[in-house]
């Protein structure tokens, strides 16, 4: 009856078009009230919640993401990925996937790589004879890796959901492998593409402008370089990595680049706040939620569901799947890791699943369900930019779907891909 009350108050408050962070907090509120626990120990947990030094990072992350972004960093790296793809068959389709590889390296976020890579690539693609739904569709799903690749502002909400058991530097490390699988396979989907409707060939690039073109993307490619080395290298953290990528991406951007002028600053960081109020008031709450959730013994219940339904991991990794992907479709991405990593963490220790491991398979799941209406605010995005509907875009995305899932299980049953770099470099 616990799990009854807070759950299907949530769930109510969300079909009465709540937001979900309010929804979280009434929720538990709802719940406390029910259980007879103190309705200020909710309010400790709320502010508790944003109280970690790690949380920094996502502030952080967000603002260097903005700054490289709206710098004019997209439209480079779009021309760097030009120089070594761009001259086959189908080249601006490849381009425009290992553009996304190398933005989303810095940004960190599919709604960030989705809106300034296609901006730029998917008006270039229609006017070199490609179907303006297949460049979106190429569009979308390739902009899925960045929210596995560092700097992931996922993985910190991962870690953070964890209660800090697993590190941002594992996640970030680990992300590599899956993103990086990713990208080839949704290249060799464009290849397979390009050959059966016989796209064009791009032209090669000269070489003299080939290295003008390599040195301008090298300095925001160096952001990249920073966030990792700092962190295997042991000279910062994860977290105080970020904030270095900030001062780099402002000094690319204002000294380097100078494509941005000094009097829109005040309104990047407006818009930066503005964004991640929204994201710490979720966080904030979700901590509130899921103690709640602790205190009715929630995690448990589930756990001991799932193992009553199979002892066999791998069958229990697929009906996991199959609940992440269908909750991805209905749900944001950010409070679904808050909400269920406290939920299903204890099944997968239980099955002796590495934590780093499952932090990618929910990922994958979570960022499928970010390309997938009814309410895949990446597709919304990737659709207004390509100016084609919603429904023209899916069918273009089918395919796509299929290669993602593909990619989906080979994350989930061959752990190796996630867990040999993290065991390599950390």
């Amino acid at each position: 009856m616990d799990a009854f009350i807070l759950l299907g108050s949530f769930i109510l408050l969300i079909l009465l078009r709540m937001p979900v962070a309010y929804a979280l907090g009434l929720s538990a509120l709802i719940g406390a009230w029910w259980i007879d626990i103190p309705l200020h120990a909710v309010m400790i947990q709320v502010a508790g919640g944003v109280n970690k030094f790690s949380l920094l990072a996502i502030p952080f992350f967000v603002l260097a993401g903005a700054i490289m972004a709206e710098g004019g960093m997209s439209r480079r790296l779009v021309a760097f990925a030009g120089v070594l793809v761009g001259f086959v068959r189908g080249g601006l389709s490849l381009v425009n996937i290992m553009a996304s590889t190398f933005f989303g390296a810095i940004s960190g976020s599919s709604l960030a790589d989705t809106a300034s890579v296609g901006s730029v690539l998917i008006p270039e693609m229609e006017k070199k004879g490609y179907p303006r739904e297949f460049s979106t569709a190429v569009t979308v799903s390739g902009s899925v890796q960045a929210l596995l690749t560092p700097p992931s502002h996922n993985s910190v909400l991962y870690s953070l959901a964890a209660g800090g058991t697993v590190s941002i530097a594992s996640l970030f490390i680990a992300g590599i492998g899956p993103g990086l699988l990713l990208s080839a396979v949704m290249m060799g989907m464009c290849l397979f593409f390009a050959k059966k409707r016989s796209y064009p060939k791009g032209e090669v690039i000269p070489l003299r402008q080939a290295l003008k073109i390599c040195v301008e993307a090298l300095w925001g490619l160096m952001t990249m370089v920073i966030i990792l080395g700092g962190i295997l290298s042991g000279v910062f953290t994860a977290t105080e990595s970020a904030s270095v990528a900030v001062v780099w991406a402002f000094f690319v951007t204002m000294f380097i680049y100078r494509d941005y002028k000094w009097r829109e600053l005040p309104k990047l960081m407006h818009r930066t706040v503005r964004t991640l109020s929204i994201v710490m008031i979720l966080i904030a709450f979700a901590g509130s939620f899921g103690y709640i959730m602790t205190l009715m013994q929630i995690p448990s219940k589930i756990t001991t569901l799932f193992l009553t339904l199979s002892d066999n991991r791998y069958v229990i990794l697929m009906c996991i799947n199959f609940m992440l992907l269908a909750l991805g479709t209905l749900m944001d991405m950010a409070p679904l890791i808050l909400i269920l990593t406290p939920i299903l963490l204890p099944v997968i220790t239980g099955l002796g699943i590495d934590p780093v491991h499952f932090g990618m398979i929910m990922l994958v799941n979570l960022g499928i369900g970010l390309i997938t209406p009814p309410v895949g605010a990446v597709l919304f995005v990737g659709a207004a930019i390509g100016k084609v509907s919603i429904e023209t875009t899916v069918k273009a995305l089918l395919p796509f779907y299929v290669a993602l899932f593909l990619v989906l299980m080979a994350v989930t049953y061959i752990p190796a891909i996630s867990l040999w770099l993290p065991s390599v470099l950390l």
